[in-house]
């Protein structure tokens, strides 16, 4: 077989065994993810494998470096690639991804006893991109005013009494004009 075939083989294995668990996740034809650990805890994390061209006869990319890892260590996010690398390494020309993500699974405990429970968070910011506008303060932002005409400022002001309050009956119906518009109930009848 070739490696194309054994990639799209280990793909419909793989979307098969993981079908309706929500820590797997593809991201593309050749991109994996598995979550491990409770979500949005301090003792999770996520692992990414990627698929190279010549997959399975060569190891994958095995990556932490993804956004919801920012509070594990970097000397964790080290000895899991270290270790999964090592782990890896014995099924060359194999598919290996749901057995790497398994390894994972079992070793978790095991791995995740080096996070402390309270990280401060220090962002790599060679690894992270940032936006300009988010790092400025909100104090620094204008906020843009609507801008009106003298003659929508005069009206504006011409509706108001001295105290900024519109006159007393400014809404009210003017009821005789209001019944010659729409006409009375008996047009027809004539008066008698």
């Amino acid at each position: 077989m070739s490696e194309l075939e054994l990639q799209e083989e280990e793909r419909e294995v793989l979307s098969s065994i993981y079908d309706g668990d929500e820590s797997f996740k593809q991201i593309s034809p050749t991109v994996y993810q598995y979550k491990y650990g409770e979500t949005d805890t301090v003792k999770s994390f996520l692992l990414k494998i990627n698929w190279g061209e010549k997959y399975p006869n060569e190891l994958p990319i095995i990556s932490m470096e993804t956004f919801y890892n920012k509070h594990i260590v970097a000397s964790l996010k080290e000895k899991i690639i270290d270790i999964v690398k090592v782990e890896a390494e014995q099924y060359l020309g194999m598919s290996m991804t749901y057995s790497l993500f398994e390894f994972v699974k079992e070793k978790f405990d095991e791995l995740i006893e080096e996070q402390p429970e309270h990280v401060a968070e220090k962002l790599d910011m060679d690894k992270l991109t940032v936006f300009d506008q988010e790092l400025q303060p909100e104090s620094n932002k204008k906020e843009k005013k609507e801008q009106l005409t003298k003659a929508q400022k005069r009206r504006q002001w011409n509706k108001v009494d001295s105290k900024g309050e519109k006159p007393r009956g400014w809404n009210w119906v003017d009821i005789v004009k209001h019944l010659s518009q729409t006409g009375s109930k008996d047009d027809s009848v004539p008066w008698d």
